[in-house]
This record gives structure tokens, C-alpha cells and sequence, in this order.
């Protein structure tokens, strides 16, 4: 009876009033509270970041109860870099808001794993007395046994075992493998360096000393761009993602800023408040979409096309109309462009062959030193052939010249490369150059203007990189190869209606993109910028894609300049204390020194 009227108290919970009844008083039970005050309660808080191939390296407040991450919440204590930048943080994403749920998530596979099938075949074999390696064997060896938990991949049939077991599983298929095979018929891959440069060399050292195939993580999943090292000799240098804000047009394809870069896409958003245009290239409305002032609804693995129809339109008005003082200056300075090229014969027309060389020349034009590895140039002011600074030839073997001054490197006196002979030609040639469109033919016949040297006692077509590269992208110079004299022409490749009808964006967009592009450039020296990332990366032929963009760029004087260039956000990360880590990671300490090679010793 007690306790039925003590339930009924609950109807009863004002006490009394106050402020002419306007407030009361009540005896609640507030225990309740004490719960959520539970949930933030720490003993103490940490500094962390999420290190699982992310590039941001976020700080993060770790805020630890009895051993285990109670929540966490971003670091405010970033210093401020420039006053002309904005600040970097708030730095994080949901991702690492959301992490210990990651920790604790029953999901999480905190055990090994085998498939219950071959679990059963090993251990039943080893119960016969068999050795590791013997057990394996009898079940490879056996196409019944084999094929009892090869069929069944795929199809889970997971139980847990412990590690004693399955690295004695490992290591007894490794040398079975290598037994019957050899070492290099085994393939491996450890997690990436940027997660944990000790984790991937505990895997690829042992790789190494197996005699394994180490393989590369970016083999894995293919984030590496493979035009840079291509085209530069380097891994992937691009600028701080502060850098952005610096841009005054910013160009962003394949590189999803929200969700894959988010604690730095503030940076090209607030750009726009810097006077930045922005422009999406996207098939679908992607996040960063949102915040352009140009979407181009662009097809799946077009991009490529849409770049060398921009740089159509960069080439054309800005290298040949009108020749850009600053473009110039930066094509002569930093690019192959001037460098000549010989031609081969190949029935009625010719084929780009190679860089024409110091080594071609009689006494090789005074340069004793690696002559076969130093390009040529032509100079507009002593008209002649020069070995101009800085070419891979002067790497090794003598001082002063690995530079890009503009001087003939025999006696450092200024040149001035030539980009095109079209006004001092000798000759006009046919050349065949590869294309990749099937109802277009997989030949462009474009015409080139040349030079013809003697080299070893033989008439030689030579050209230059520039001349190649007008010819290639279709400008017509009235050279009679009958090529666009119209954007409006879509039967000749990488014009702006060529590129509509490849890429389905309009090729009014395309003309005004690639000229804005190159305008802005002009006038800023360099500040317009391509981002770009795994999307459009993770295409045939990806080498090529960005090879489109890095040509853009290096038409517009763009590469190496704050605020321009290109901007590829996957796989970009540095390995800073290489030089010590390397030895540990590929077990260079164990390699066995070279010897010395006669006629009884072979390496």
C-alpha cells in the first residue's frame, strides 16, 4: 500500500510558488543527470592524431576515462602562418570526430582469421607429424584438398585462430612457394609508410630478405600519379594546401575538397572572398560543386580531352596570335620547348625520334663531359646550335652549369632559346604523330617546320618541342595541312567543338575556361592552379590525363609559381628521414657487397 502511494506522489510534485505563481518548487529526482554529466567526465586529455593514410595530420584532443577514448575534439592551438592566409584550424573532419567508434566497434577484427576449411586440412595434416612445410605441401599437392577452400572464397567461413598458427601457416607457404618456384614468384605489400613507416618496413624487410617482389602500395591502389616522376624526375611535389587561397583561378577535377581534403577545403572556398574564379569539372553534383562559379558536368575519363581543348585555346591566342612576354620568357626558361628533336624517316612522311644531342655535333660542340646526355637548343642570337645549362648531362661529373641561367654552356655567354623556326624553316615535313580515337584514325599527320643538319655523314630533319606540340594540338599555321582555322570545327581534335563532342560540356565553357585560364595566369605570373585527385587518376592511362593538365600548365607558366601549378592531392606523402629508414626497410644492410666481374667470376 506504501508503495502504490508513493507513486502517486508523482502527481503531486509542486511544493509550492512563488513570484505570484508564476514560479514553483518541486521535490524532482534529478539523479538522472548524472548520466550525461558521466558521459564527459575524463581523467585526463592527450594530444593524438588519426595516422590511417590520412594526409591531414590533424590535432586532436584525446579525452581518456579509464583507459579507454571517451571522445574527441580538435586542437586550437595552430599557430598562424601568414597574416595573409586564413588560419588553418579548426583541422578535423566527422571521420576523426568518430574514430573511437572505429577503436571499439564489435566490427573491428581484433584476432586472426583462417577459413574453417583450411583450418581443418592444416591441422589434420600436421597431425600426422607432418612439419609445416610438409602439411602445406600434401594440401597443394592434392587438388581435392586444394580445391575444398579455394571454391569457397569469397564466401566468408572465417573462424579465429591465434598467431602462433597462422604465421607458421605463412611462413610454411612461403617456403613451400620459393621451394618449388622461387623466391621472386612471391608478391607482397605491408601498409603504407605515411600510416606507419615502421609497420610497412617490418613487411617489406622481410620481402627483402626472403628474396620476395616488394610491392609498392601505390601498385595497391593506384594514387600515385605516374606523370610525375615522368615528367619531373620527383615523386609528387605540390603545394601546401594553404596555398590554394593564393590562386586567382582554381580549376578542380577528380579531387572531391569536402570529403576527401576536409580540414583544408576551406582554403579554395574562402579563395573565392580572395577574388579567386572556381570551376568544377564533375559528372556528377559532387560537394564541391557547390562552391564554383562554373561546373562542367563532364564525362566520366574525358578529362584529358577537356585539358588539351583548353590548351588549345591557350595556345593559339596566347602563343601564336599573340606571343605573351611572360609565357615566352617562362617557355624558353623552364620547359623542353625549345629543345630540338630529329625526325626519322618512315616511308612518305617522318616520326618524332629523339632529343638532338651534344654528342651529334663535330668535337661535341666543346663539351667533353657527358655529351650524349646534354640537349641542344637553337639560339635567335648567334644562330646556331648551343648546349644551353642545366640539362641531365651536367648532373655528375662537373660544377656550375646544373642550373637554368640562359647561357651557352662552353662559354656562358646569354642566349636566347628559339621556341619555333616556322619563320627561318628550311623545310616543311609531314609527321606522324599517335592518336587514341578510333572513328578518327590512329594517326594525325601534322606539318613541321624544320631544320636539316648533317649528323655521322647523314641529311637530319630536326624540329622543336614547341613546334611539335602547335602542330599536335591542331592550331593551323598555314603550313598547308589544312587543319582548324575554327574553334567551331569538331572534325579536327582539340578544338573547343572537337572537345564537346568527346567531353559533353559546352564548348563555349571550354573556349572560356581555357581562355580566362590563360589570361589570368598572364596577369598574375603564373596564379592559376589545377587540383585534382584519385578520380580521374584511377583510369587508363592516367599518365597521360595528368600529362594533359601538366602541359596546360606549363603553357601558361604556371608550375612552380605561389598560387598556380598543379595541385594533386593523393599520394603525396614524404618520407623525411629516408636516408636512415631505407636500409632497415629493404634490408640494404644484409645485401652482399657487388664483385668484381673477369672472366671466370659472373654476377
Amino acid at each position: 500500500m506504501s508503495h502504490f502511494l508513493d507513486r502517486l506522489k508523482y502527481f503531486k510534485k509542486v511544493h509550492d510558488t512563488f513570484s505570484d505563481g508564476h514560479g514553483i518548487t518541486t521535490d524532482d529526482d534529478r539523479q538522472w543527470e548524472d548520466a550525461y554529466r558521466g558521459r564527459w567526465r575524463y581523467d585526463k586529455m592527450v594530444r593524438s592524431t588519426h595516422g590511417v593514410n590520412c594526409t591531414g595530420g590533424c590535432s586532436w584532443k584525446i579525452f581518456v576515462k579509464n583507459g579507454l577514448v571517451a571522445y574527441e575534439m580538435q586542437q586550437t592551438d595552430y599557430p598562424q602562418t601568414r597574416e595573409d592566409l586564413p588560419n588553418h584550424e579548426p583541422r578535423g573532419c566527422q571521420r576523426g570526430a568518430s574514430f573511437s567508434w572505429y577503436l571499439y566497434s564489435p566490427h573491428r577484427i581484433k584476432y586472426p582469421l583462417m577459413r574453417g576449411r583450411l583450418m581443418d586440412l592444416y591441422r589434420a595434416e600436421r597431425a600426422t607429424g607432418k612439419d609445416p612445410v610438409e602439411a602445406w605441401e600434401s594440401i597443394q599437392s592434392d587438388p581435392e584438398k586444394r580445391i575444398r577452400y579455394t571454391a569457397v572464397r569469397g564466401l566468408g567461413g572465417f573462424v579465429r585462430s591465434d598467431w602462433e598458427e597462422v604465421t607458421e601457416v605463412i611462413a610454411a607457404a612461403n617456403i613451400y612457394t620459393i621451394k618449388k618456384y622461387g623466391p621472386d614468384r612471391i608478391y607482397g605489400f605491408s601498409p603504407i609508410p605515411a600510416m606507419s613507416m615502421i609497420s610497412y618496413a617490418a613487411g617489406s624487410r622481410y620481402l627483402s630478405l626472403i628474396g620476395a617482389a616488394c610491392g609498392s602500395f601505390y601498385d595497391w591502389y593506384c594514387d600515385l600519379p605516374a606523370a610525375s616522376p615522368q615528367v619531373w624526375g620527383e615523386q609528387t611535389d605540390v603545394p601546401e594546401s594553404a596555398d590554394w587561397y593564393n590562386s586567382k583561378y582554381l580549376i578542380i577535377c577528380g579531387s572531391n575538397l569536402p570529403m576527401t581534403r576536409t580540414p583544408d577545403a576551406h582554403f579554395a572556398i574562402e579563395s573565392r572572398y580572395n577574388g579567386t574564379k572556381v570551376v568544377s569539372m564533375a559528372p556528377d553534383y559532387a560537394e564541391y560543386v557547390k562552391f564554383a562559379d562554373l561546373w562542367m558536368p563532364i564525362r566520366q575519363g574525358t578529362d584529358s580531352a577537356a585539358f588539351m581543348t583548353m590548351a588549345h585555346v591557350a595556345l593559339k591566342e596566347f602563343h601564336i596570335q599573340k606571343q605573351d612576354p611572360y609565357f615566352t620568357e617562362y617557355a624558353r626558361t623552364y620547359t623542353d620547348m625549345p629543345m630540338q628533336v630529329t625526325l626519322r624517316k618512315d616511308g612518305d612522311r617522318y616520326i618524332p625520334d629523339r632529343f638532338l644531342r651534344a654528342s651529334d655535333f663535330d668535337k661535341n660542340l666543346g663539351e667533353t663531359n657527358n655529351p650524349e646526355w646534354k640537349t641542344i637548343i637553337y639560339d635567335a642570337k648567334s644562330k646556331a646550335f648551343v648546349c644551353p645549362n642545366g640539362s641531365v648531362g651536367f648532373r655528375w661529373g662537373e660544377e656550375g652549369k646544373w642550373n637554368l641561367l640562359p647561357r651557352n654552356s662552353v662559354d656562358q655567354s646569354e642566349i636566347e632559346a628559339e621556341l619555333t623556326c616556322i619563320d627561318n624553316r628550311d623545310d616543311v615535313v609531314p609527321v606522324a604523330f599517335p592518336h587514341f580515337a578510333p572513328d578518327e584514325g590512329d594517326i594525325l599527320l601534322r606539318n613541321i617546320p624544320v631544320r636539316k643538319l648533317t649528323i655521322d655523314g647523314k641529311e637530319v630533319m630536326v624540329t622543336s618541342v614547341f613546334d611539335m606540340m602547335i602542330s599536335q594540338y591542331g592550331i593551323d599555321r598555314g603550313l598547308g595541312d589544312n587543319l582548324a582555322t575554327s574553334y567551331d570545327d569538331a572534325s579536327v581534335p582539340y578544338t573547343p567543338a572537337w572537345g564537346e563532342k568527346v567531353t559533353g560540356v559546352k564548348a563555349a565553357d571550354l573556349e572560356r575556361t581555357g581562355r580566362e585560364f590563360a589570361d589570368n595566369a598572364s596577369k598574375t605570373k603564373g596564379k592559376s592552379m589545377v587540383i585534382m585527385g584519385a578520380a580521374i587518376n584511377h583510369w587508363y592511362h592516367n599518365d597521360l590525363g595528368y600529362r594533359s593538365i601538366m602541359n596546360m600548365l606549363h603553357i601558361c607558366g604556371c608550375v612552380g609559381q605561389s598560387g598556380g601549378g598543379w595541385a594533386h592531392y593523393v599520394g603525396q606523402e614524404k618520407l623525411r628521414p629516408q636516408a636512415g629508414w631505407a636500409p632497415v626497410a629493404f634490408a640494404l644492410d644484409w645485401h652482399r657487397p657487388p664483385r668484381h666481374m673477369n672472366s671466370t667470376t659472373y654476377w
